[in-house]
């Protein structure tokens, strides 16, 4: 019994060495150690294999055994590494088109629940009132716990027009918060303009999808036929913008920049994940696209503009407003972005399945990296949140740290600059405006964004809406902790709010 064991054992240690080598290890492994396979792990692997296969309590196959081994093999590296089988790397695909089925919510891992990263725009999530930071704990009468991130996310996609109830933990909230969403066709225009008043425009971008250049260059075309005369002045909106694809982000990015400036470098180990992008059709006009830029006008390159960022803004977002910000191109404003500074590269196997794996790290044109930090405004703005609750890359477990080995230092920042601007010493004395579900960008009751016009008209911007600092001027409370707190608080809201992407 014991040498068949061991021959099984055997069989399966040579079986996986084969998987290793059928999807090209040699491609990212360390070029010093690729001859170096770790036999004896790869012995207990196949031992625990054969265990699973034998000994648990019902039949398992073999593919999701392995699967789910691959799955593990990619969650356990970071937040943003994850292994897509055949069905979850359609979606991906349909997903960067600008359209699938779903929620509307980008998410990622934590402590075996699902968290809320960053909404889309326009979803039913969006609508639904979900915000950045919510950790959702069931879905229907599932536990979220003991699910991988794609196999929660599989249940929260489905058929249009169907229903699923979303149990959500959130901080400062004593129950949980139930939502009961409505799954749609999730179309995101990732472009919008607006002509805010003769010769002051706003765009805003609410992914980097596939088209997200191509769209852009029409709008800036559509507002300069509007206006009719050179602008004085441009917002450029990137809040709440989870990232996407990078050349789309070098396409935006070249639209205000001089022709072959750089926006983005790459740091890897691999030749291939070190890369130099500039302002140059080579760089963001690829997959057999012309120059959608050629025909731009020449003004856009000199315009004053300000950029948008939050929490919420992340990826690519992070790139373009480093990239403007670096090269004085652009004020940002806002609040610290998200933070995510790593390139993670889609793979695909020989079985129709994928791995998005993290291969590189982002760095500004004057080589800082986004990573763990995100961008810090020019003109930091609040939007009368509470700070506490925003959520960032540095707050996700196994997180990659920054290069410049600073995050503990900038996180101890960033606490001081949540107390600096409200103008007190003791954040949890504050009273921060309460959530009213989403604001209407580019709106009169959108402080930053008129703070953003302030700037560009050369008027005094504010940091903080005036219910915030209207508290922070105000003496400590001497009240019991809580004793402002309404009394019946209720633990369901079907308030609208944000969401964020399955």
């Amino acid at each position: 019994m014991r040498s068949k064991f061991e021959k099984f054992s055997l069989l399966g240690a040579g079986v996986f060495v084969g998987i290793l080598v059928s999807i090209n290890i040699s491609a990212w492994a360390d070029r010093t150690s690729v001859s170096q396979l770790p036999i004896d792990e790869l012995r207990v692997f196949a031992e625990v294999f054969a265990k699973v296969k034998s000994d648990y309590v019902e039949p398992v196959e073999d593919k999701k055994l392995i699967n789910e081994a691959l799955a593990g093999m990619l969650q356990g590296l970071d937040p943003h590494s994850t292994f897509m089988d055949a069905d979850a790397y359609k979606e991906l695909q349909a997903g960067t088109q600008g359209e699938f089925g779903g929620l509307g919510i980008e998410v990622a891992m934590e402590d075996g629940l699902v968290k809320v990263v960053t909404p889309i725009e326009d979803s039913p999530a969006y609508k639904a009132g979900l915000k950045s930071g919510d950790l959702i704990m069931k879905l229907d009468d599932t536990q979220v716990r003991g699910l991988t991130l794609n196999d929660a996310v599989k249940r929260m996609r489905g058929v249009p027009d169907t229903k699923i109830t979303l149990t959500v933990v959130r901080k400062g909230e004593d129950k949980p918060l139930t939502f009961t969403l409505t799954r749609a066709i999730i179309k995101a225009q990732s472009v919008k303009n607006k002509l805010i008043e003769q010769d002051y425009g706003y765009v805003r971008i609410t992914q980097f999808q596939e088209r997200t250049g191509e769209d852009l260059a029409k709008a800036l075309k559509t507002l300069r036929a509007d206006n009719k005369t050179p602008f004085k002045g441009l917002v450029l909106d990137l809040r709440n913008n989870p990232g996407g694809l990078l050349d789309a982000a070098v396409g935006v990015s070249a639209a205000f920049l001089p022709k072959d400036d750089l926006v983005v470098y790459t740091e890897g180990r691999v030749a291939d994940s070190k890369m130099r992008l500039n302002a140059t059709p080579m760089d963001y006009a690829r997959r057999g696209k012309s120059d959608y830029l050629k025909d731009l006008p020449e003004e856009y390159k000199s315009v004053p503009i300000v950029v948008l960022i939050n929490a919420g803004s992340a990826s690519a977002s992070e790139i373009v407003a480093g990239a403007l910000q670096d090269h004085k191109r652009a004020t940002i404003m806002g609040i610290q972005s998200f933070g995510k500074g790593s390139v993670q590269t889609i793979l695909p196997m020989n079985n129709g399945s994928a791995i998005k794996l993290t291969t590189a790290r982002y760095f500004t044109p004057n080589g800082r990296s986004i990573q763990a930090k995100g961008i810090v405004p020019d003109i930091i703005v609040d939007d009368g949140s509470d700070p506490s609750l925003s959520l960032h890359e540095a707050d996700l477990k196994r997180h990659l740290s920054n290069p410049s080995d600073i995050a503990k230092a900038n996180a101890e920042k960033a606490t001081e600059d949540a107390k600096t601007r409200v103008g007190g010493d003791k954040p949890k004395d504050e009273k921060f405006a309460e959530t009213r579900g989403p604001i209407e960008p580019a709106s009169k009751d959108d402080f930053q964004f008129v703070q953003a016009m302030n700037q560009l008209k050369g008027l005094p911007v504010q940091k903080a809406p005036e219910a915030v600092k209207a508290s922070a001027d105000k003496p400590a409370s001497t009240e019991k902790p809580g004793s402002d707190k309404p009394a019946d608080k209720p633990a369901a809201t079907d308030k609208p709010g944000k969401t964020k992407k399955p």
